[in-house]
């Protein structure tokens, strides 16, 4: 079986190895600069999208690993060159979350990893326990929503709920879904760079 991940994000892979936490956070803002101008949605890049997440998150004064998770939470997309010259990338769910958060999971805290990785799941949770939160989402994020596995069961509810960072991974989808706004001014990549050293040698 081939390997999912593009070949830039291959070399990305072979660059974090060996780096020290600067060179982590260089590598990784150098990738976003890179890869995170395709389309989010109807109304931002992948990357405007991501510093608006994490912008909220440091807005709320949110651990840096939480900043983090925010600014990285798709970053699963980029490595697998999902928007690449596509217009339908919503018809397959290839499980971003899971590419990103197993990508990274020897250089971040597992508050960080787990949000990432819990990101999609917790949209499924919430419109689960408050149907009204599926009213909320965007066009792109309600389309996405069925394609991903809709209403949880109860069982996975339950199981959801012993996940240890459930409430971290609720509050990052909260900031996910809001972080669509066109022309929204945030601060840029290089703002960031600071958490990234700092999660680095959290790990």
């Amino acid at each position: 079986m081939s390997d999912p991940l593009s070949p830039r994000a291959i070399r990305l892979q072979s660059e974090l190895r060996n780096a020290s936490p600067q060179g982590f956070a260089d590598r990784l803002i150098e990738f976003m600069q890179e890869k995170g101008g395709s389309c989010y949605d109807e109304a931002v890049t992948q990357l405007e999208h991501g510093l608006q997440a994490a912008w909220m998150a440091r807005q709320a004064g949110a651990s840096a690993s939480l900043v983090v998770a925010g600014l990285l939470h798709d970053l699963g997309h980029l490595l697998l060159d999902e928007f690449e010259g596509a217009t339908d990338f919503l018809s397959n769910d290839l499980l971003h979350e899971r590419i990103a958060a197993s990508f990274l999971d020897a250089y971040m805290p597992q508050e960080a990893l787990d949000a990432i990785r819990l990101h999609v799941p917790a949209k499924r949770y919430l419109c689960s326990v408050d149907p009204s939160y599926l009213e909320h989402l965007s066009p792109a994020s309600r389309r996405s929503f069925a394609l991903q596995g809709g209403v949880m069961s109860e069982c996975e509810r339950q199981r959801m709920e012993t996940e240890p960072f459930l409430d971290s991974a609720l509050q990052l989808r909260r900031w996910d879904d809001l972080a669509k706004v066109a022309g929204k001014p945030v601060p840029a990549l290089q703002a960031y760079h600071a958490d990234l050293m700092k999660v680095r040698l959290l790990a």
